[in-house]
């Protein structure tokens, strides 16, 4: 199927402050489960109207494209009844002069799309809801095998993981969880985050598993100063306040910045927050740094299915650029003997090994303080020869489809020689 319309770069979030009732709520929570949805299996739907499209898409009526998308994501992947997938479509059609005369078209291919529901994902394509060049990537750093486990798990709506202050194995059985080689606690339940038990008083935090184990690989111990640096919105802060450590948390997000300290106040933890940019921080010379620096973010495509459709492989080489300068940045605010880890949520090379080899030669007196899978709840699949860590999104498998596999990350820890 043909289509001039791009996605706009910024995250599927649809902001739900300001709401007036629980019915607009409901709806909002609708509205953004539809979103993601449709972004999460969007290769797959448009495979599937390019079937009844036979002339493509009218190019005079851009909006018709995300109309029939997300009327057939209701359709094919949600519990929406059929008959209210297809009216919705019309209505929202009727309400565009751009796509109004369309309504008609757009009521009988979502029509086809229900009727034919089951031949349409009978066989689907491995790599149908992963944009080519990633798939191509993928392929070639990790092998056709896991590029298609990590493509398929993708495709799956992601369980809720938490960091717990305490006792994982009570709050797993208080909230219909599991408990993770890690520690953390994985649910089940759809429940809104803040009406779970625990949410009020602080007893845990949302966090991936695979975003838990940066700040537990800088092992900080009672009154070390550390910086955490890109810390928004605060998971890793909290896990190196809660040891101890005096901890300088840094963004230069203003916004996000304001979820850090709505966030440390409900745990009852306090870090010192500053705004600005890690590139001209002057703080330090620091124990510990914790670097999560800023990337193409294709290990959580599966939580964030937006990053598969607005990143291009030209953002890898402009983003590598920054890391770089923000691990020489880091580098220097470091005590000698004192600890980094890097660490990006994303599954490119460049923005991992690639990374690390070549600071490592531009940067005398920085060594690897290799990790151990013990560190890392006995995971070994993850830990490479040189003792960095490369989680998939495919590790961790489980039984239940659902409650199986964790973002993908990269980390590596440095020391500076004494």
């Amino acid at each position: 199927m043909q289509t001039g319309v791009m996605l706009e770069e910024r995250p599927a979030h649809i902001n739900a402050d300001n709401v007036a009732s629980e019915e607009e709520l409901r709806d909002r929570a609708l509205a953004r489960s539809i979103a993601i949805v449709s972004l999460r299996r969007l290769g797959t739907i448009r495979l599937a109207l390019a079937k009844f499209l036979d002339k493509g898409l009218p190019k005079k009526a851009p909006a018709l494209e995300w109309i029939l998308v997300t009327g057939a994501a209701q359709i094919l992947f949600m519990d929406t009844p059929d008959h209210a997938a297809v009216d919705l479509a019309v209505h929202a059609c009727k309400q565009d002069r751009a796509t109004a005369p369309f309504a008609p078209l757009a009521n009988a291919v979502l029509r086809n799309v229900a009727r034919q529901k089951s031949e349409l994902l009978a066989a689907p394509e491995p790599f149908a809801d992963t944009p080519k060049w990633l798939a191509v990537r993928w392929q070639k750093n990790y092998g056709l095998e896991k590029a298609v486990a990590i493509a398929a798990i993708n495709a799956r709506e992601p369980a809720l993981d938490l960091s717990v202050r305490s006792d994982a194995s009570d709050w797993a059985a208080r909230l219909d969880g599991i408990v993770l080689p890690n520690g953390s606690v994985r649910l089940r339940s759809h429940t809104p985050v803040s009406a779970l038990e625990g949410y009020q008083s602080g007893a845990w935090w949302v966090q991936d598993v695979a975003a838990s184990l940066p700040a537990r690989l800088l092992n900080v111990h009672p009154g070390e100063s550390v910086a955490d640096l890109c810390a928004a919105p605060g998971g890793k802060t909290i896990q190196l306040a809660l040891a101890g450590a005096q901890v300088v948390a840094l963004d230069k997000s203003a916004e996000r910045m304001k979820r850090l300290a709505s966030n440390l106040e409900r745990i009852g933890v306090s870090a010192q927050a500053r705004i600005g940019d890690a590139l001209n921080f002057s703080g330090g010379p620091f124990d510990a740094i914790l670097l999560d620096a800023p990337c193409t973010a294709t290990g959580t495509i599966r939580r964030h299915p937006d990053a598969a459709w607005t990143k291009r492989a030209g953002h890898i080489a402009a983003l590598a650029a920054i890391q770089a300068k923000m691990l020489d940045r880091a580098a220097a605010l470091l005590k000698p003997g004192g600890k980094l880890v890097y660490c990006t949520c994303s599954l490119e090379p460049e923005e991992g090994e690639m990374q690390i080899e070549q600071f490592l030669r531009r940067t005398p007196g920085m060594r690897r303080a290799p990790v151990s899978a013990a560190e890392i709840g006995g995971l070994e699949e993850c830990i490479s020869e040189l003792g960095e860590v490369r989680t998939l999104p495919c590790h961790l498998p489980h039984a239940e489809s659902r409650l199986a596999g964790m973002d993908g990350f990269f980390m590596s820890r440095l020391e500076r020689q004494a």
